[in-house]
């Protein structure tokens, strides 16, 4: 971990970005002042060379609340920064926009509710302002959409700048539905808070929850046994199968092509019905733990989730040729939502957003946990970066994934280890973990204290750095396919409203 005061932060991040290979992981405050009497900055960078994360954390003085935005050289830090403001009020000087991005306008000016000084429980209502950000001139109209929404999703406001047709502008304004998980999960034990860590995404349970149990075994400087692992592998990689096949029917809605998005739901439910026979319910919750897996497979169980592969890959493979054969599907996703290469990059995207648009990133190569190390499967990356290629994408990842199912289905079967938990000591200490979910690497960054209770957990979804990609990718493509684009990305509003 690289130290450092407030005014060499921008200067000592901008040294590791460049340093690294992929840029920005996260980025977040933390009060420590009962300890070190300061609060803080740390900035996560992943190093896929060296398969590690340099640290680097920037301590503020008593009195000192400010430091230079590092917006100028990073631009993905935008988010973080106007998080932080928010959470802790360490104001970034020079930022270029520091709206409000968590605190709408229904909290008071002044309230940061990361302080330990605010207490889990406090009731409070305020106000303050928050504009939505527009093009203005002659002929241009503003076309607002949300927050709440005809279907069955979380809330989230669109604001769009038109001229006829043609988007000029997004704005996005999201985190609704703020829930405090990390304050209310500060003082609790790892295992107390287990359950918390399952529920912040429906999508990406065992994601979030393997980030999770990862940071807190790194802490305590444990070793999980081989099966736990073997199963740990298994199951994200079954997460990610019925995201991906999910998503694949559900982009097609952003069009009205029924028949493929009546197969691909029914494809997902085939799945989800088989998460529910391997771990007792639909979100495959229930089954990790700090230090392993809470109970074994069954040769009843893979059994039957091989033969659900066998369906699923059938009705996947025809949903692939629909797609291939509908010139005017086609038509609709080629060159529309075009994020491109430097962009992505800027941004720190990662997952299926950023290998559609060239990145070639994926934690399951670029770090090391579970077995991926031992299996075969290949990194899947296209160029374009439109819609198509997201799809593209998806539809490469999901026929490695149906491989890798099966290949960890024999390593199960061949393993000699009967072994799934090991003994996880609670003690002092701080550590990240990071999974390749379905939308791309989730971060969980823990902080002990001397009782081994949960001092700070920060949570970084994958939608997190791939929203604001998604308003940059509208830009000159036709209102009507916006739900196209936002589809393709299939980003999640709950995760990031943690």
């Amino acid at each position: 971990m690289i130290k450092v005061k407030a005014d060499a932060l921008q200067g000592t991040a901008n040294i590791l970005n460049k340093n690294g290979n992929h840029a920005l992981l996260a980025m977040f405050g933390a009060d420590e002042r009962a300890t070190s009497g300061k609060l803080a900055i740390y900035c996560l960078f992943a190093h896929p060379d060296k398969r590690d994360v340099d640290i680097l954390k920037a301590e503020f003085d008593k009195n000192e609340d400010s430091y230079e935005s590092l917006t100028s050289v990073i631009p993905a830090s935008a988010w973080y920064e106007r998080e932080i403001f928010d959470m802790f009020g360490l104001k970034p000087k020079n930022h270029p926009d520091l709206r409000p991005l968590v605190l709408h306008e229904n909290f008071p000016e002044g309230f940061h509710p990361l302080l330990k000084t605010e207490p889990v429980d406090k009731q409070i209502r305020g106000t303050r302002e928050y504009e939505m950000a527009v093009s203005k001139g002659e002929g241009l109209f503003e076309v607002p959409v949300g927050p709440i929404h005809a279907g069955i999703i979380e809330p989230g406001h669109f604001r769009f700048s038109q001229a006829g047709e043609s988007m000029l502008q997004l704005d996005a304004k999201l985190f609704f539905t703020h829930r405090g998980i990390e304050k209310a999960m500060e003082g609790k034990t790892p295992f107390e808070a287990l359950a918390m860590a399952e529920r912040i995404c429906g999508a990406c349970s065992i994601a979030n929850t393997w980030s999770y149990c990862q940071a807190v075994e790194k802490i305590a400087g444990v070793t999980v046994p081989k099966k736990a692992e073997i199963i740990r592998t298994l199951l994200l990689e079954m997460e990610r199968l019925y995201n991906h096949v999910g998503d694949l029917g559900n982009i097609p809605a952003g069009v009205g092509f029924s028949p493929a998005i009546s197969l691909g739901n029914k494809l997902k439910e085939l799945l989800m019905r088989c998460n529910e026979v391997v771990t007792g319910n639909r979100f495959l919750r229930g089954m990790l733990i700090p230090g392993g897996v809470k109970f074994d497979l069954t040769e009843e169980i893979v059994t039957q989730v091989l033969a659900t592969l066998e369906d699923v890959e059938k009705g996947f493979l025809d949903l692939v040729q629909m797609m291939e054969e509908q010139d005017e599907f086609k038509d609709r996703i080629r060159t529309t939502g075009i994020l491109r290469y430097s962009t992505a990059k800027d941004l720190a995207m990662v997952g299926v957003g950023a290998r559609a648009s060239g990145i070639k990133a994926d934690s399951r190569k670029d770090f090391k946990y579970g077995i991926y190390d031992e299996l075969d499967f290949a990194l899947i990356t296209k160029e374009v970066g439109d819609v198509e290629a997201r799809i593209q994408v998806r539809i490469e990842e999901t026929k490695e994934t149906l491989k890798l199912v099966r290949q960890l289905i024999e390593k199960w079967r061949t393993t000699l280890d009967v072994q799934l938990i090991c003994e996880v000591p609670l003690k002092a200490g701080q550590a990240w973990g990071v999974t390749e979910s379905a939308r791309g690497n989730n971060v969980h960054w823990i902080t002990l204290d001397d009782n081994g209770k949960i001092d700070r957990i920060f949570i970084r979804s994958a939608s997190y750095p791939n929203w604001p990609g998604v308003a940059i990718a509208t830009n000159g493509d036709i209102i009507p396919d916006f739900p196209l684009i936002n589809k393709s990305f299939e980003l999640c509003y709950a995760c990031i409203d943690r």
